[in-house]
């Protein structure tokens, strides 16, 4: 891996975020609580078995990467549930309201967060008479037809040694994008995008709402390892999906300790509600697959549970890991020597003389150097293929990480040079060249099952014999397919009528307990 150059980068206190929000009305506060994560009840995508079940607070996966078009920028972005299906009415996918999405950033590489923005959501129904997430076409974000909404606030908390230091609301009731029901509803869903993007104080950039899963990988590894003989490669098993996301774009010297320290590390948690009305983290990400191929089951809700301080506790998983021995049992691919400090300096500490800090206390999380600039021309493979801006230096949107990862597993930096792959290089859809650069969601008209609707493949095309029985129009009395559909429709009604009736009779023979 080619050390960087560090270049120089202007410094600006998180002070100008700060008294923006107090100039636009929001609210400070000192106070001595402390943030640690308690034990939990409880990422990627259904990685651990209690968070499997919590899909609104289950956090996918984070990026965070210089801005392409904003170079003294950074972008994170943060994604939550997974597998969202785009037709998945009537109620679709919002955010959870009993919940803080919580992105987090270490400037000093001690493992503790110096800075955390809070993300929390409240739902509106404009009318609760109605079965319809949207009443009309919606053709803004305040339209009338837009039966369901959120908004959300962000609360920027300000740590010391995990102390809140002082609180400061940034923003309040942003709109949140709505999830994208179909073409009849939101013939324009890119402009209900770009109404959802929100300018902060200080030259930061806020973003909510549902876009494509930007993680493309070939997730049948879980089938032993693509098929026991390679068979199952090659196939984007994320293509056709949604997921919620948070984006926010942040000026470099809002994040970063000094222009002398420009490396921070970035990752995300989500705390629930619990019935006694305490938040308890059930959910946590950085670095792409820890959760899912790295730690074991045992270890799996504990992880989510905790702090990158304790993250000695998981560190035999890194250094002994299991995926190598699996490689070598299927494939006969010789497992690389243990134990893998390798693995510690890229997963945990940073690459020296690239995105290490100094003093780092072994974590896990993404590490960013800020002051690299963004590339002119990605590299899928980041910095196995020379590009410093790529992963492990943070994660950008199109980086292969699955590939990466494997290769690194695999010993590439250790003497095992090797190019395994899952064979699934790029995402399904073009990322955006502006914030918040995310594609737009997959809409609920074209799900990953749906067939096309354009040419002869019509819907009229698709009933076929429904709409046309046999023996054609003579066959009906001359009736054509929409006399035939009106009847059947009444005679349907009736139908359905009828078996009401004879529900509610047997209802009134039933013991009433």
């Amino acid at each position: 891996m080619t050390p960087f150059t560090s270049g120089s980068v202007g410094r600006r206190s998180i002070a100008a975020l700060v008294c923006g929000a107090l100039a636009t009305g929001g609210l400070a506060a000192v106070g001595a609580t402390a943030l640690a994560p308690g034990s939990a009840s409880a990422s990627s995508h259904r990685e651990a078995p209690l968070i499997s079940g919590q899909p609104q607070y289950d956090n996918t996966d984070v990026y965070a990467f210089a801005s392409p078009d904003k170079p003294d920028t950074t972008t994170i972005v943060a994604n939550w549930i997974p597998f969202e299906e785009p037709a998945g009415g009537p109620n679709f996918f919002p955010f959870a309201e009993d919940a803080q999405y919580d992105l987090h950033i270490d400037n000093n590489g001690d493992a503790q967060g110096e800075l955390v923005f809070r993300y929390t959501f409240r739902t509106h129904t404009k009318n609760d008479k109605t079965f319809l997430y949207n009443t009309g076409p919606v053709e803004s974000l305040d339209d009338p037809d837009l039966n369901i909404t959120q908004t959300y606030d962000i609360d920027l908390l300000q740590l010391k040694d995990q102390q809140l230091v002082k609180r400061t609301k940034v923003a309040d009731d942003v709109p949140v994008a709505p999830s994208n029901v179909g073409k009849a509803s939101m013939p324009d869903y890119a402009k209900l995008r770009d109404q959802a993007i929100h300018e902060l104080p200080g030259g930061a950039t806020t973003f909510a709402g549902q876009a494509d899963d930007p993680f493309f990988l070939d997730l049948r590894v879980f089938d032993l390892l693509y098929g026991g003989n390679l068979s199952e490669v090659g196939n984007d098993t994320l293509k056709g999906y949604n997921v919620n996301t948070v984006a926010l774009q942040v000026p470099n010297d809002m994040i970063q300790e000094s222009a002398e320290q420009p490396i921070v590390g970035i990752w995300s948690t989500t705390q629930r509600k619990n019935a006694s009305g305490h938040f308890r983290q059930v959910s946590r990400l950085g670095m792409p697959l820890v959760n899912e191929v790295v730690n074991p089951i045992k270890d799996k809700d504990k992880f989510n549970a905790s702090a990158p301080w304790n993250d000695g506790d998981f560190l035999k998983n890194v250094t002994n890991p299991e995926l190598p021995k699996l490689i070598e049992a299927i494939y006969k691919i010789k497992a690389p020597d243990e134990p893998r400090n390798d693995l510690v300096d890229v997963f945990l500490k940073g690459v020296k003389g690239l995105n290490q800090p100094p003093h780092v206390r072994p974590s896990e999380m993404l590490r960013l150097n800020t002051s690299i600039k963004p590339s002119a021309e990605e590299k899928r493979l980041g910095v196995l293929d020379g590009d410093n801006a790529g992963f492990p230096n943070g994660r950008r949107l199109g980086d292969d990480v699955l590939d990466i990862a494997l290769q690194v597993v695999e010993g590439e930096l250790v003497g095992s040079k090797n190019d395994l792959g899952d064979a699934v290089d790029k995402n399904d859809q073009k990322f955006g060249a502006a914030f918040p650069y995310v594609a737009l969601p997959t809409s609920g008209s074209r799900g990953p099952l749906a067939k096309g609707t354009t040419g002869t493949n019509d819907v009229r095309n698709q009933l076929g014999d429904a709409l046309q029985p046999a023996g054609g129009a003579t066959g009906t009395g001359g009736m054509d397919d929409t006399t035939l559909i009106a009847v059947s429709a009444a005679s349907g009604a009736a139908g359905f009528l009828l078996v009401g009736t004879a529900l509610l009779w047997w209802r009134g023979r039933r013991r009433a307990y």
